[in-house]
């Protein structure tokens, strides 16, 4: 009788521990999908700044070259109001699609400021 009481709290105690355990066991391996879960998301947003940095690099890039092609123009076209280039007159029109660019353009440009009386202080047209 003696050995029968022994296995029954013997079963009594693994039935215990299997009881106590196993929630802890199960709460320990939810945790760990969590973490696993956790690592792919923050990855996956990590991935997505990194193309987007990428992205925006690469437009700011787009933006300094589209800045400096601008202030190119602008530096032309203050040449040109101030009559600095006239022989790239014809050139640009036909660069930049003005209606009414010939070839022949900066030859008579050219011809035009030769045949004009030399302005006062004007050096371009003055005879050395």
């Amino acid at each position: 009788m003696t050995a029968v009481i022994i296995i029954v709290i013997v079963v009594l105690v693994v039935l215990a521990v299997v009881f106590v355990a196993m929630p802890r066991a199960r709460a320990r391996k939810r945790e760990r999908e969590l973490e696993h879960r956790r690592g792919e998301v923050a990855s996956a947003h990590r991935d997505q700044a990194e193309a987007r940095a990428t992205r925006a690099q690469e437009a700011e890039q787009i933006a300094a070259r589209e800045r400096a092609e601008a202030e190119l123009h602008e530096t032309r076209a203050k040449l040109h109001d101030q009559g600095l280039a006239d022989d790239e007159l014809a050139g640009d029109r036909e660069r930049l699609g003005v209606e009414g660019a010939r070839e022949g353009d900066d030859a008579d440009v050219r011809r035009e400021r030769e045949e004009a009386p030399p302005e006062r202080g004007d050096e371009r047209t003055a005879p050395r």
